[in-house]
């Protein structure tokens, strides 16, 4: 094999897994507390590290990954302020979210990601329900979460959705 031909195999099989790891990402942020906006800017990092080595980084290629860049952060930052938003209106404490979330990671791990969206709010539910001796308000804590919950994906889900656009625009352009 000639080494343009291996070149071009090695650039081709680079972009797909930057790309299927930007799906992963994306798709991970339907799971609470995935980082999925960082799996996907590490994506693009690795991907920005090899083509500087190799000398394809351009100014379009620095100018996307900044955008990317600050796309994660912002969208990091927006998610905390939808769910502190909607925590903060039912007086939702620390240590209940903290309930909640470990029960989503440990359901994640031990079972799969799909009871882990379910084991979260559960959790939040049931720990609420301990704190307050009432089931009626535990309820509406658990529905301020997940309406919280649902618009900051919904948020970070159409941020990721540009990162991948502009890593498009970078890769393939």
């Amino acid at each position: 094999m000639d080494p343009a031909t291996l070149e071009l195999l090695a650039q081709s099989l680079l972009e797909v897994i930057v790309f299927v790891t930007l799906l992963f990402g994306l798709f991970g942020l339907l799971i609470p507390v995935f980082p999925g906006l960082v799996v996907m800017w590490i994506a693009t990092l690795i991907y920005a590290i090899v083509q500087a080595v190799i000398g394809n980084m351009t100014w379009v290629g620095w100018t996307m990954f900044v955008l990317i860049t600050l796309l994660m952060i912002g969208g990091n930052v927006v998610d905390n302020i939808i769910i502190a938003k909607h925590m903060l209106d039912k007086d939702i404490p620390w240590s209940s979210i903290l309930w909640s979330f470990a029960a989503g990671i440990v359901a994640s791990f031990t079972l799969t990601p799909i009871v882990g969206i379910i084991a979260s709010p559960i959790g939040l539910f049931l720990a609420e329900w301990r704190r307050l001796k009432d089931k009626s308000l535990a309820f509406a804590n658990t529905k301020a979460w997940m309406t919280g919950w649902g618009w900051s994906v919904a948020a970070r889900f159409g941020i990721g959705f540009v990162m991948i656009i502009f890593w498009g625009i970078w890769a393939w352009l």
